[in-house]
């Protein structure tokens, strides 16, 4: 009968207000961890995927600089370059340079003197 009774005191134990409240604080615990490891596990992903892109980008910039080096090991690779930095030509060649207008506006002058000006010009 004794040992019936010590059974029933750990139910009682189990079911008393202080267990839940032990059992809650482990709950609360348990919760604010895994909230705080998925929030260090999104943190990571996004580092993953920037440092992804940075490896890329710099795959591409690897290939494009090795292709520049490849070109620049020829003539035609060395005269190409030559001639876009610098502006030159070949023996026989021509070389057109195009030029903006440095005042844009001065042609609308033309259009906006008055009837009086015009005549004026004539005279000039």
């Amino acid at each position: 009968m004794n040992n019936y009774q010590g059974r029933n005191n750990s139910k009682k134990f189990i079911h008393s207000k202080l267990a839940l409240i032990v059992f809650g604080l482990f709950l609360v615990f348990f919760l604010y961890s895994v909230i705080k490891f998925s929030v260090k596990a999104l943190d990571t992903a996004k580092n993953k995927n920037n440092a992804e892109s940075k490896i890329e980008e710099l795959q591409n910039q690897k290939d494009r600089l090795t292709t520049d080096i490849n070109t620049l090991n020829t003539q035609s690779g060395v005269e190409a370059t030559i001639r876009e930095k610098y502006g030159l030509a070949k023996d026989g060649e021509g070389l057109i340079v195009i030029t903006d207008p440095e005042d844009p506006n001065a042609q609308n002058d033309n259009t906006n003197t008055s009837f009086w000006s015009k005549v004026k010009g004539l005279f000039k």
